[in-house]
Parts: C-alpha cells; structure tokens; sequence
C-alpha cells in the first residue's frame, strides 16, 4: 500500500508503539504493514529514538511522506517536544526534540512529522469510521489504566474554553471532591476491591478478573464496578450538558466489559440528570485501530 496517497502512523503508548501504513481517503489500514513493538519508556532519549527509527524503517514510508504520531501527554504537539516529568515514562523525553531527531532517523526522510494527543488520535478516528461519524459534537473517552478523553467539534479537537475539561481532559474533573481517577481508574478499582473483599491490593485481582466476578454473582465485585462507573456517569453528566454533546463514545481495555460500563454510566448520569435517561451511549467501534485511523485523518486534514 505504500505510495504518495499513504501515511506512515506510529501509535506510541507506554509500554508499547503500533507502527502501519493507513490510507489517505478510506482510512483503511494495511494488515500487512501492523506491527506492534515492545518500547522501554525509561531508556534513554537515544536509545528511544532509535526503537521508535526500527520501527519507522520498517514501515518503508515513501519519500518526503508526512508521517503521523500519536503520543500520550505531557508534549508540545506543535513543536514535538516531549514534557513528560515524574510521569512515570519517558522522562528522558524531557525537553528533548523528538520531532527533529525522528527526522534524523527515519529513512526515506519524511517531508514533516505531525504529533498529536493518543486520547485525540482515537477520538478522531472513531468520527472518521466509527461510532461518532456524522456528530457534530462528541465526547470520546477511553477507560484503561486512567481516562483519556478528547472533544471533537465537526472531527476537530478542542481543549479550551468554558465549555470543555481542563486541557480537554476528563481525567481533571473531581467527584464528591477528589480527583476522578481516585474513583475511576485501574488503581483505583483495584483498590476498592482490596478494600472491600479483603484481597491483596497489589497482587489481587485486576479489573477483568473482577467484571468476571462480578457476572459469576459476586456482590462486591459488581458492588464496586457500579460505584466506579456510576461515579464516571454523574461526572460526565455535567461534561455532556456543559459542551453540548450529542454522543458520548467509549472505548479502552475496560470498554470490553460494556455489559458492566455502559448500565452503570448511565444510572450515575440519569441519577446527575434525568433528562440525559436516552442520551446517546456507544462502544468504540474500532478500539484497536481508531488511533492510528485517528492519526492519518488528522495529519491530513493538518495539511489541507
């Protein structure tokens, strides 16, 4: 598939890089081109670099090509700088140019690289061809280790203003005064199971085990997914109200038990706001490939 009408896409997580060649148009992927690579985020700034170039290399963008990245924040998408620091990954990143040293790296040499927000790229994706094509305004979320999220306005991500989370991030809002992920996340869930059923909280169950316990009858494990995605649902009552959404899609590891989610969302937002009792809920249609679907669309809408 490689050619003038491809874009070479590195979907960079903490852990991991998904590289392939989607293309321009159908945003259709290239099986062949998939590859998912192993990346150690606390390896130096050169030896990353030089993961994210095998990767790249192997990929056989043409020529000059604009090349996509979707990449997890703290980072300056516009000048591909990395921020991250006391995050837990990349810290070698800090400061440091990735934009120009993939330039350097990559062969054929790209004719511009164009970096944008991971939570973004798989919001943007799921408008191109998933469940948000044809809304104008979406909330799109994803509930995996914490909640990422982006607002999209005709497929155009926004992160400012009154009518929008902080920096566009759900992950910001509190609930009954603390911070959302201290009740919505991989931890905490973990937690409140240990908590309530007198598991390890290190070495029990993780939150798969527990949707699982949770469909075999066990009271405390549905006990605490319900108050999880309850609390998630009264908060994005007010998100949804306050941007004007008129669809509300989720995806990420723990969108996979939607049995469990997708009740529990909605009572917490009906309990905030009963008018939102038929608001419209979707599964990510594409959850593994809405990001780098995501990253093509918005690299080339960039270029237009």
């Amino acid at each position: 598939m490689s050619g003038t009408n491809t874009i070479p896409v590195l979907e960079i997580g903490g852990t991991h890089l998904t590289a392939a060649l989607v293309e321009s148009g159908t945003w259709a992927i290239d099986r062949g081109s998939l590859a998912r690579v192993h990346l150690q985020a606390q390896g130096t700034a050169e030896s990353l670099v030089e993961e994210i170039g095998v990767a790249a290399d192997a990929l056989g963008g043409a020529p000059g090509a604009v090349w996509s990245v979707a990449i997890p924040g703290p980072f300056d998408y516009e000048h591909g700088i990395g921020r991250f620091e006391h995050v837990g990954k990349f810290d070698s990143l800090f400061g440091f140019d990735l934009g120009a040293a993939l330039m350097g790296r990559i062969k054929p040499t790209p004719g511009a690289i164009h970096f944008l927000n991971d939570a973004d790229a798989f919001g943007i994706g799921e408008y191109a061809l998933g469940a948000a094509q044809g809304v104008e305004r979406a909330v799109c979320i994803t509930l995996g280790t914490g909640v990422g999220s982006t607002f999209l306005v005709d497929g155009d991500p926004v992160s400012t203003g009154p009518a929008v989370s902080p920096d566009g991030s759900i992950h910001q809002e509190s609930y009954q005064g603390r911070p959302l992920e201290n009740t919505v996340s991989r931890r905490a869930i973990r937690t409140a199971f240990a908590e309530a059923s007198g598991a390890d909280p290190i070495a029990g169950p993780d939150v798969h085990t527990i949707a699982d316990l949770s469909r075999a009858g066990d009271a405390t494990a549905r006990q605490v997914l319900d108050r999880a995605f309850g609390a998630l649902g009264e908060t994005l009552a007010a998100v949804i109200n306050r941007f004007d959404a008129g669809i509300l899609v989720i995806g990420g590891s723990m969108s996979r038990s939607w049995d469990l989610v997708e009740p529990a969302v909605r009572t917490g937002m009906i309990l905030a706001d009963e008018r939102l009792a038929n608001f419209r809920i979707e599964q990510a249609i594409l959850p593994d490939d809405a990001a780098l679907v995501g990253a093509a669309y918005s690299a080339v809408s960039e270029v237009r």
